[in-house]
């Protein structure tokens, strides 16, 4: 498949797998609108590896084996909504400013955010939200609690880029350490939301 490698194409058989067995059919589907959407996004069509696999879908896969709706759906919200603001906000016509200090940095880097690439953000947020009010079987609470995440998500990422990766790479975490805790910050948000007020 020309989205994965070999490495990325087994870890990603191995996220589906624990998807379906856990989430059935339904969860599935939420999976690949993440996946899909993505990689149709993608500058360039790159390649991922197994290890930008575990990074996007790892915690949406142990969610699911938990049977978790809230934590698996907050999950790929998360991941979707940091895919979508890079890839849409590399189209800004204005220079990324650091969400930290407000300071113009260069295309990017890490930690930098446009309005455009918030919005795509914001949206790929939102269009997974409304693919788990159809999909979940909870009542429609969910979809905002998904929605919510996924942008708390995102911007966890920026923060993360921002502070500890760096906005030029010389931090103390990678960019596939960052997604990680972008996805484990969106379920565990969805998941104490959830269960607070629903």
């Amino acid at each position: 498949m020309r989205w994965l490698t070999a490495a990325g194409a087994a870890a990603a058989l191995a996220v589906g797998t624990a998807t379906v067995w856990g989430m059935g059919w339904r969860g599935l589907l939420l999976l690949l609108a993440f996946f899909v959407s993505g990689s149709l996004l993608t500058r360039g069509g790159g390649r991922r590896n197994a290890r930008q696999v575990v990074a996007n879908g790892g915690v949406a896969a142990v969610a699911a084996l938990a049977g978790s709706w809230p934590a698996f759906a907050g999950a790929v919200a998360a991941a979707t909504a940091d895919t979508w603001a890079t890839e849409i906000g590399a189209f800004s016509k204005t220079a990324p400013r650091l969400i930290t200090s407000g300071v113009p940095v260069a295309r990017g880097a890490n930690g930098g955010i446009t309005p455009l690439g918030t919005g795509g953000g914001v949206l790929g947020a939102a269009v997974i939200a409304g693919l788990t009010w159809v999909l979940a079987p909870h009542p429609g609470g969910l979809g905002v609690v998904v929605a919510v995440a996924g942008v708390a998500g995102m911007l966890i990422d920026s923060l993360l880029g921002a502070t500890v990766q760096g906005p030029f790479g010389d931090g103390s975490l990678g960019n596939d350490a960052v997604n990680l805790a972008t996805t484990l910050a969106g379920a565990g948000i969805a998941a104490a939301a959830w269960r607070l007020c629903c």
